[in-house]
């Protein structure tokens, strides 16, 4: 029996038999006019929705990336809380004793600092270009270098158009000035909220998934908190060991501005990695401007060098623990990611919410390399039930 060609022109198509083009065409003619204008308006109004949600996103970018500060302080601050919880205290009342030490320690590190600053830092500006002249005299190489392109005459010249400048931009600074105090103010304020109503913030977060999943959910909130709450505890901690032991060196060599340097030593030791080295090089910087390059300079260059070890290899892994168990290279590249999204503030929350991350998937990524149990066990597992 001769077969027929199936798929030619004029042939059926399809298994059944049954015309394809021809039953699109028939959907499509059933499918009513106003139902496709409904849906091409659903769809246009659904991405004018997200776009007038990203740009609203957009306009309160600055509310937004203070309630993450304020959030990420409240969360810091939980540990302490929970400490004075646990020893008796209601919680209000911990909450509020923890913002009077704060406001407390700020006040009288403010009260101790501000006025030495002032002065002298005054002291460092208006003397900076008297010690640019003598530079020459310390230094024979900065002689030769300055004599071959004139550097004492242009440094000079920068410094004493410095106090002119300042003066120039002090209404820019005011104004800058008043709006980190604004932004100040509303962080805290934004931070005893959430300090206060952490609890039920928490469990909240935990009730927005299934109950099979909740306490699961609830394990990885008490990790990103403890984690998080340790390291900014932990970090405080390790800036005030760089600060004092800095201004000990500075005072015990007769540095001038011992003060205001050690200060911006455990200020730049909050900053990851780099934050040290910045530190150390102003301290050097100054030293060797207003003391001398011998001794003065070369043993406080050498005690920074010998502090940042003990700091990275005895401070540090005892302060901090295992709050932040990363590796450098991620150590680097979650600092950089946080520093490019929020700048300083970025890169010191992004290690600790990335050693969070890492100690939440740990386990599933551990599960997932498993070996499957053994045939025997497997056969064995029924009859043994």
């Amino acid at each position: 029996m001769e077969e027929k060609p199936q798929g030619g022109r004029g042939e059926p198509v399809g298994s059944a038999g049954i015309d394809e083009t021809a039953e699109s065409r028939s959907i499509a003619d059933r499918v009513p006019p106003g139902l496709v204008l409904r849906w091409a308006a659903a769809a246009t109004l659904g991405v004018l929705l997200v776009l007038l949600s990203g740009y609203a996103l957009y306009t309160v970018r600055g509310i937004l990336v203070l309630v993450l500060i304020a959030l990420f302080v409240a969360v810091s601050l939980d540990p302490a809380v929970r400490w004075l919880v646990r020893k008796g205290l209601a919680r209000p009342a911990a909450v509020t004793l923890v913002i009077l030490l704060m406001l407390g320690l700020f006040g009288v590190f403010i009260w101790s600092i501000v006025p030495p600053l002032i002065e002298q830092g005054g002291k460092l500006v208006g003397n900076l270009p008297g010690y640019l002249r003598k530079l020459p005299e310390q230094s024979r190489t900065f002689q030769e270098l300055s004599d071959r392109y004139n550097l004492t005459n242009r440094l000079s010249a920068l410094a004493a158009d410095l106090p002119t400048r300042v003066a120039s931009s002090a209404v820019g600074f005011v104004q800058q000035f008043f709006g980190a105090v604004l932004s100040t103010v509303t962080v805290l304020v934004l931070t005893i909220y959430f300090m206060a109503d952490m609890p039920r913030m928490r469990r909240g977060l935990v009730r927005l998934f299934p109950h099979r999943r909740r306490p699961q959910v609830a394990e990885i909130v008490n990790v990103v908190v403890d984690k998080v709450g340790a390291y900014m505890i932990g970090n405080l901690i390790i800036s005030l060991f760089a600060g004092v032991s800095s201004f000990l060196c500075l005072a015990l060599l007769k540095v001038p501005f011992a003060l205001p340097l050690a200060i911006a030593v455990a200020i730049a030791d909050l900053i990851p990695l780099v934050g040290a080295t910045l530190g150390a090089a102003l301290c050097v910087l100054v030293t060797f401007f207003t003391v001398d390059l011998w001794p003065a300079g070369v043993v406080v260059l050498v005690f920074f060098i010998v502090y940042q070890q003990v700091e990275n290899y005895l401070i540090a892994p005892r302060v901090l623990r295992n709050s932040v168990d990363l590796s450098s290279v991620a150590v680097l590249l979650v600092a950089l990611i946080g520093g490019s999204v929020l700048g300083v503030v970025g890169a010191l929350m992004s290690i600790p919410i990335a050693a969070a991350v890492k100690v939440v998937i740990t386990p599933t990524i551990a599960s997932m390399h498993e070996p499957p149990p053994p045939a025997e066990a497997r056969s064995r597992a029924p009859a043994a039930s």
